[in-house]
C-alpha cells in the first residue's frame, strides 16, 4: 500500500488509497448530506458498511448545515465513531474554500472535544458535490496541517483517498504548500 507520513507539531498527517470503512483509526470522517441519510459515494458507503442503527441514529440528529459536524456511534465499523460533516456543493465562488475548510476545521474541533487521537477523512465535496480534486486537496492540507500545529490532541489525521488520481493530487498538494 502506497503511504505518505508528514509530521504536523506532534502529529501525524497520512495519505493512503484506501476506503473509509475500513479504517482503523478511532473516528472516520462522512461525507454526509444535509440530511445525514444514506446516500451515494462516502455517504453510501458508511451507511451500508455500518449498519441500519447508523441512520436510526442520524435521524435524531434533526440534519447539518454546510460545514457543520455532528458525531455518532460507529456501528459496524471497525471506528469507534462517524463524524459527520457537509461539505459546500462547489461553486466555483470564493466562498468554496472557507466553508470546506470549515467542514474540516469543525470536524477536528469535534473530534477534539470528543478526546479522539485518530481521525480518517475522505475527500470531502469531491464527489457528487463537485469540487475540483486539486482545489479541495490544498484547502484540505493547509487546514489540517494547521489545526495540527496548533492543537495536539490529535495524534494521527489519516486522509483515505479512494483512487490513485486523487492520492497523486493530495501528493501534489502536500508537496506544494510543504
Amino acid at each position: 500500500m502506497e503511504k505518505i507520513t508528514y509530521r504536523a507539531g506532534d502529529s501525524n498527517l497520512e495519505l493512503v488509497i484506501g476506503d473509509i470503512t475500513r479504517q482503523d483509526t478511532e473516528a472516520v470522517v462522512n461525507a454526509a448530506n444535509k440530511q445525514l441519510a444514506p446516500g451515494g459515494g462516502v455517504a453510501g458507503a458508511i451507511h451500508a458498511a455500518a449498519g441500519p442503527k447508523l441512520w436510526e441514529e442520524c435521524k435524531t440528529l434533526k440534519g447539518a448545515d454546510t460545514s457543520e459536524a455532528k458525531i455518532t456511534k460507529g456501528y459496524g465499523l471497525p471506528a469507534k465513531y462517524i463524524i459527520h460533516t457537509v461539505g459546500p456543493v462547489y461553486t466555483n465562488s470564493p466562498s468554496d474554500p472557507v466553508s470546506l475548510g470549515r467542514s474540516y476545521q469543525n470536524s477536528l474541533k469535534l473530534a477534539s472535544k470528543e478526546g479522539i487521537d485518530s481521525v480518517s477523512f475522505p475527500s470531502l465535496s469531491t464527489g457528487a458535490f463537485g469540487y475540483p480534486v486539486d482545489r479541495a486537496a490544498e484547502v484540505a492540507l493547509k487546514t489540517v496541517i494547521d489545526y495540527l500545529k496548533k492543537n495536539q490532541d490529535i495524534k494521527l489525521v489519516r486522509f483515505t483517498l479512494f483512487s490513485k488520481k486523487d492520492f497523486e493530487a493530495y501528493k501534489a498538494a502536500l508537496e506544494k504548500i510543504t
